[in-house]
């Protein structure tokens, strides 16, 4: 806790000598004007400082993402994102990844009604299609947004999106699917993901999400996921149905939000058995996993960039291991629950300073609770 009391008194400091310019939207990148203006060249980045208790600190480069877009003309676009994870990429040695997270283009119709096509950003939750560091607090993303819906979930694909009336939004693509093999016990989907590297699609993948944004300051969706599984296990008949809602609401300073996901995996006993007799260990694939979060944060200065501060305390449970097929017993140690509490500070609307503490405990008896202190910087443009 000293490090996070060290930065909130850096902050006042730094508070008492700031100026007050006019800031922009607070989803827009803004230039000194406080004009949005991000040209065919954005992107972000963020670092950051993790220490876990009984452990070594570590610095790390977390991502460099650019973002790449072109029109050809007023009716085609083109929007790309690059990201480099972790600083690093050194032959087989796991120092980092490069990927290529969007390349797509998408031909604008109508307002009601567009086309999309592409390296396409799964349409699932809050943070998997929005998730540059300034529009999320913590310096990690939510647990959710990372064990149960494995963000940053991308893959090839096409649909269609637009705005109907009354302050709704869709989107909805046909997809490469996942692959079952590649599942674990501990972060669910996440090894499934093909994003694009010549992926297997015998059968199509669906997915999509709806918005209502009618109201001021309030926010709801609902997003799903359906498609087979069995890319790499032909025989077993796997499949995946994802549902998740979520709300977000900011009345004045105060900012709450919410998100519930639930992953059903089909023939998850008939899996394991599968993956056992292949590799000799099986991985203990649930058949249902479950997350869900509630934030509230709350605006301590609101006075515009430099004067700008949020608090807030996030709780989360998630379990990976919710229901088990037949003859399968769940590893307590992936029942998780996590508090976080912390605070981001804007000098800018595009650049987030944050400071947070993280209780992680879990249902078994073998693992202790894990305390963190975590400081980021982060940045888009």
């Amino acid at each position: 806790m000293r490090a996070v009391l060290t930065v909130v008194l850096a902050l006042g400091c730094a508070e008492a000598f700031a100026q007050s310019p006019v800031a922009a939207p607070p989803d827009q990148p803004a230039t000194a004007s406080g004009s949005s203006n991000t040209g065919p060249f954005s992107g972000y980045m963020d670092f950051h400082f993790n220490k876990p208790d009984g452990q070594d600190a570590v610095l790390d480069f977390h991502r460099f993402v650019l973002l790449f877009m072109h029109s050809f003309s007023p009716r085609i676009r083109f929007v790309s994102e690059l990201e480099l994870e972790h600083a690093l990429v050194e032959g087989l040695e796991e120092k980092g990844e490069l990927e290529l997270e969007q390349a797509y283009l998408d031909f604008l119709i109508s307002r009601s009604f567009n086309v999309r096509a592409g390296m396409v950003l799964v349409p699932v939750g809050i943070i998997n299609e929005r998730h540059e560091p300034p529009v999320f607090n913590g310096v990690e993303r939510p647990f959710v947004d990372t064990v149960i819906v494995p963000t940053t979930w991308f893959e090839l694909g096409a649909g269609v999106h637009g705005e109907l009336g009354q302050g709704w939004r869709y989107r909805g693509y046909v997809t490469a699917p996942l692959d079952a093999a590649e599942f674990s016990a501990d972060e669910g989907l996440r090894g499934g993901l093909q994003k694009g590297s010549k992926s297997v699609a015998h059968e199509a993948a669906f997915t999509g999400r709806i918005e209502y944004v009618g109201t001021p300051d309030l926010q709801v969706g609902a997003s799903f996921w359906s498609g087979p599984a069995n890319v790499s296990i032909r025989r077993v008949e796997s499949a995946v149905r994802l549902g998740e809602f979520d709300a977000r609401y900011s009345p004045g300073r105060l900012e709450l939000r919410a998100q519930y996901a639930q992953v059903g995996i089909r023939e998850a006993g008939a899996l394991n058995e599968a993956i056992q007799q292949l590799t000799g260990v099986s991985p203990n694939v649930a058949e249902r996993l479950r997350g869900f979060y509630a934030e509230v944060g709350y605006r301590v200065w609101d006075a515009g960039p430099a004067r700008d501060l949020v608090t807030f305390v996030r709780y989360e449970s998630f379990d990976t291991q919710n229901r088990m097929p037949a003859g399968f017993l769940p590893l307590e140690e992936f029942d998780r629950k996590a508090w976080t509490v912390g605070i981001t500070y804007y000098p800018e609307p595009d650049v987030a300073v944050k400071a947070d503490y993280v209780r992680l405990a879990n249902a078994g008896d073998l693992f202790p609770t894990r305390h963190v202190v975590n400081l980021g910087l982060g940045w888009w443009f």
